[in-house]
């Protein structure tokens, strides 16, 4: 739907404006998840990443379910080809469950502020990965945007490094790999996406990516999973809620209205609003070297994708 002109003025349409809302709510979702994440581990030291992750999926997984039967009870739905069951199986498993895995497992080590920017850095891995892929040369503007990205994380990790300690390495490392299993995954599951459509594929693959979260806990810790206190299980529900099941639908409908690039560039709300949240509800410290580092990465993200 092309935007209405009145006096020379250029005005949202509905569309455009129903999908810049949905995206900026899906970054709030996104953004609470470490929030919540380091409110779990504080309140029981038996509770690891493994265990944060099976409740929360488990939780999240009736609402999946419903969507997924919706979807295939409907009669225009394709049966799914062999091709795609197997892509759906991969897919979940590293794009859902292993990234999630490494980066729960990082937030142990560092603040949910440098978390979510280093994830951040996902738009500067797919071209990177892209390029060595399809065998291109990355541009000079993109060079400039993976430089100032870079340059803004090594700012915020020297805060981490002086208020966390060493272990912000460890930490640092896992959330990077995680960032690097998402943007694998984006690059994989474009093919996917677009033969059997974003609700399916979320409900499906995010049922899978349940499914190997859950044997994983099953292997760890046994079958118990009601031992925990009252809280951990409203975390958790806030958790399936706010930062799984909406944000993920909302994240795909806002796509699919105002595209990629618009997209990647509203999202940059999410790191800020991160750093908002983890210094009221986590007391972690802002210094103005974070707010430059912050500034940097979501710089180098609008320069990757303004264009598009």
């Amino acid at each position: 739907m092309a935007p209405v002109v009145v006096d020379k003025k250029v005005k949202l349409s509905p569309l455009a404006f129903s999908g810049s809302a949905f995206v900026i709510i899906a970054a709030l979702g996104f953004s609470s998840k470490g929030v919540l994440i380091k409110l779990a581990y504080a309140l029981d030291p038996r509770i690891d990443a493994i265990s944060v992750m099976a409740v929360r999926m488990l939780l999240a997984l009736p609402f999946f379910l419903i969507v997924a039967l919706r979807i295939a009870r409907h009669r225009e739905t394709a049966p799914l080809m062999r091709q795609d069951v197997l892509a759906i199986l991969a897919l979940g498993f590293f794009g859902y469950y292993a990234s999630s895995w490494l980066d729960f497992t990082g937030l142990k080590y560092i603040s949910a502020s440098l978390e979510r920017l280093i994830l951040y850095l996902y738009p500067s891995l797919v071209v990177v990965l892209s390029a060595w892929y399809y065998q291109r040369a990355i541009t000079r503007r993109e060079r400039h945007a993976l430089a100032l990205g870079y340059a803004g994380i090594v700012l915020v990790f020297v805060v981490d490094l002086h208020f966390v300690g060493a272990d912000v390495l460890k930490g640092g490392a896992l959330v990077f790999v995680a960032a690097l299993s998402y943007a694998v995954f984006l690059i994989a599951s474009a093919h996917t996406i677009q033969r059997v459509r974003a609700a399916r594929f979320t409900a499906y693959s995010m049922s899978v990516a349940t499914a190997f979260t859950l044997i994983h806990y099953f292997v760890q810790h046994g079958a118990q999973l009601a031992h925990f206190s009252l809280e951990f299980y409203a975390i958790g529900l806030a958790m399936a809620v706010f930062c799984t099941v909406i944000p993920a639908f909302m994240m795909n409908a806002g796509l699919q209205r105002i595209g990629a690039g618009m997209t990647s560039m509203l999202s940059s709300v999410g790191p800020v609003m991160t750093i908002g949240l983890a210094y009221f509800v986590l007391h972690e410290p802002i210094v103005p070297v974070q707010w430059v580092g912050t500034a940097l990465i979501i710089s180098g993200v609008w320069l990757l994708v303004r264009r598009q």
